[in-house]
């Protein structure tokens, strides 16, 4: 129960800190305390972090906050069904480790968005370096609406909801495309600088904030408007692109899978798509592997 009573008193001390203006607008996950110089300093839940609440905090250090406020409510229990979060071990700069393992000893690699990349195995398994991310694509389906707009002032007003919401530099950003009601966003950041937010921070920010779970503070929601006209989001996939292909192979991909229901193999030009409908424990998934033939790059996606 000391763990639950944490999180209780954490959000308790959260109300007098909110109602004197001391908050972190970017990390609802935090509680922040006013120091005898008046300075609002705010730490991660369940951990003694100190958070920068000028910049967004990273995937890892999220996650690991939000299993701490969801380790005892019926939704945490939900979402470990349905594979959505786990508890990451976090290097000391807030990147994740490379290796990541359950509480049953199983471990496998992720890359640095967090994202498996490797077969599971036992705590033997050596992950040498934490794999980058380089690419990541969004895609967005906006609601309809009587507005018409124009896809240069689409990728405009999106380009300016990323640099002031999320903090990322315009440069970072490789193209948005828009065939109404479709958007595709590609982020490109092979070396980012020191202070530079990362890419896939960015993809996980803004993935809670279309699916109504917004890491910000509670009153910033997400709005998009495009030459003063609501632009709202009601659908979004992203795809995590790593700078080496994934290293599991397709019988390590089936191990653990009770049975394959469907496959199929779709031409896309210089790529091959396979579709693979996979159940496991009555539960049917949705896996999209995507490789690409020029650059050796690889897509895993579960749906």
């Amino acid at each position: 129960m000391e763990p639950l009573l944490g999180v209780l008193l954490g959000l308790i001390l959260m109300i007098p800190s909110s109602a004197q203006g001391c908050t972190c607008v970017t990390n609802k996950w935090t509680v922040c305390g006013q120091d005898a110089s008046g300075n609002c300093t705010c730490t991660l839940l369940g951990s003694d972090r100190t958070v920068n609440c000028s910049t967004l905090t990273s995937k890892c250090l999220l996650m690991k906050a939000e299993m701490t406020f969801l380790k005892f409510s019926y939704r945490h229990q939900v979402k470990l069904l349905d594979g959505g979060v786990y508890n990451p071990d976090c290097e000391e700069s807030g990147i994740f480790k490379a290796r990541q393992c359950d509480e049953a000893g199983t471990c496998w690699c992720v890359n640095t968005a967090g994202i498996r990349r490797t077969g599971k195995s036992n705590k033997n398994l050596i992950c040498s370096e934490l794999i980058r991310t380089n690419w990541v694509d969004i895609e967005l389906k906006h609601k309809e609406t009587s507005h018409y707009f124009e896809a240069p002032d689409v990728a405009e007003a999106l380009t300016l909801l990323f640099e002031s919401r999320y903090k990322l530099q315009p440069r970072y950003i490789a193209a948005v495309r828009y065939d109404p009601p479709f958007i595709q966003i590609h982020l490109k950041q092979d070396h980012p600088k020191q202070h530079d937010v990362d890419i896939a921070d960015v993809a996980y920010y803004l993935d809670k904030d279309v699916k109504g779970d917004s890491v910000f503070h509670p009153d910033s929601a997400l709005r998009v408007s495009v030459n003063g006209k609501a632009l709202d989001i009601e659908t979004i996939h992203i795809y995590y692109i790593d700078e080496k292909p994934p290293v599991f192979g397709m019988k390590q991909l089936f191990a653990d899978l009770s049975a394959v229901v469907a496959a199929l193999m779709l031409p896309a030009g210089s790529a091959f798509i396979l579709m693979i409908i996979l159940c496991q424990w009555r539960k049917c998934k949705t896996v999209k592997i995507q490789k690409m033939l020029e650059t050796h790059e690889q897509i895993v996606e579960v749906l």
